[in-house]
């Protein structure tokens, strides 16, 4: 099915539902139209059309909605978005289980799922309010995941109540590789190639201003951001001009294991958008942005002068061995003591976390790939990061 998806029809829908004309002063039309006119020929069916369509029209409910607020507390703007850890490698390399655990020391802030959902509250909320209703539908929405697309909430499980990746940022700002993992859409991905994503870096640092007023006022008051997304791999120089005072956390693994792991989910949302889906060129296109993003991480990393005092690089075989002991490394790098009540935090959440659940079998077969192809594509990234991992 080929329909056309219309920017001016986005945005009179998002206008109409949120009440406001307002988009703020940061771009995002050009974007917004190569990706519309992208998934004009991206061969969705009448599901994957609703679904899509649905989340732009989100999208842009949620600038509205934000730039609303700002409006009426410019003070928003004046937050500062202090020295974060930004957590980043590649899928299924242990980013979440770090995340989570930097996210249990309270001295830390992190973005929810129920706050990546729905950034901004409905203008009317009231702070002396209890429990927030953006929690309540974020929940339902979980337990809709969990039983519509159990095979999806498998491979990329997203809980309302547990720290959750920034990546939604980006792709509000329609300046992302999201579009890709979805949906055949060959034209914006090369366009990506070629763009420079300052713009979606200033929306994401925005977002997280107002992110931190909220929590502010709701009695939070920590002082540094945990930020995870293996998004930012391919952006580091962009992130750092960003957040100049940031650390990253680079967690690497196998990309044999990674790719098959990212070609599965992709090809599950493909499946739910389109009833044409060839697992092979997801597979062959996985491979390839998986290569180019780490090429310029490591191009990014390679130019730094302070590499070492920024970067910390973390096995994911040591994470799982020693959660506690890699956290520690990053708490010695950043210069902040790993309190007893910090690391009492992280050892509970790691007793209750959520399970994973099994996730449906797969293998790089799956999507035409073999091992060789990979350890080809990533031999300078393994050569660099995993050389030890290979004797």
């Amino acid at each position: 099915m080929t329909t056309s998806f219309s920017v001016a029809e986005l945005a009179t829908a998002a206008q109409a539902k949120e009440g406001l004309q307002d988009w703020g002063p940061l771009p995002f039309e050009d974007p917004l139209s190569v990706l519309a006119a992208s998934y004009s020929q991206a061969n969705l069916n009448d599901l994957g059309v609703h679904i899509i369509r649905g989340g732009l029209i989100h999208s842009l409910r949620m600038r509205l909605r934000a730039q609303e607020w700002v409006r009426r507390h410019p003070e928003i703007l004046d937050e500062q978005i202090a020295a974060p850890t930004v957590v980043v490698g590649m899928m299924r390399s242990g980013t979440t289980l770090l995340q989570r655990l930097l996210a249990s020391d309270n001295r830390f802030h992190c973005a929810y799922g129920w706050e990546v959902v729905e950034v901004a509250p409905q203008l009317d909320w009231s702070w002396a309010e209890r429990e927030d209703p953006r929690i309540a539908v974020s929940k339902k929405r979980e337990a809709a995941s969990r039983q519509l697309t159990p095979e999806l909430f498998a491979i990329h499980p997203m809980y309302a109540d547990e720290p959750e990746e920034e990546i939604v940022f980006l792709s509000d700002a329609f300046l992302s590789h999201v579009p890709e993992s979805g949906a055949h859409v060959p034209h914006y991905a090369q366009w990506l190639d070629e763009q420079d994503f300052a713009p979606a870096y200033a929306y994401l640092h925005r977002m997280l201003q107002f992110l931190q007023w909220q929590k502010r006022r709701q009695g939070n008051v920590a002082q540094r951001w945990v930020l995870k997304s293996p998004a930012h791999l391919g952006y580091l120089d962009v992130l750092r001009a960003q957040f100049p005072d940031l650390h990253i956390v680079h967690m690497h693994r196998d990309p044999r294991d990674t790719i098959a792991s990212g070609a599965s989910l992709n090809t599950t949302l493909h499946a739910m958008h389109s009833d044409v889906v060839d697992s092979h060129r997801i597979g062959s296109d996985w491979l390839r942005r998986m290569g180019w993003t780490n090429d310029r991480a490591m191009a990014a990393r390679s130019g730094w002068w302070d590499e070492s005092e920024v970067c910390t690089d973390i096995e994911f075989a040591d994470a799982v061995a020693d959660p506690i002991g890699q956290v520690a490394r990053v708490y010695a790098a950043i210069g902040v003591p790993l309190t007893a009540e910090a690391e009492s935090a992280m050892r509970r959440w790691l007793a209750e976390r959520p399970r994973e659940l099994v996730r449906p079998p797969y293998s790089l077969s799956d999507f035409g790939l073999t091992n060789s192809q990979v350890d080809e594509r990533f031999s300078t990234y393994n050569t660099r990061f995993r050389q030890t991992q290979r004797l």
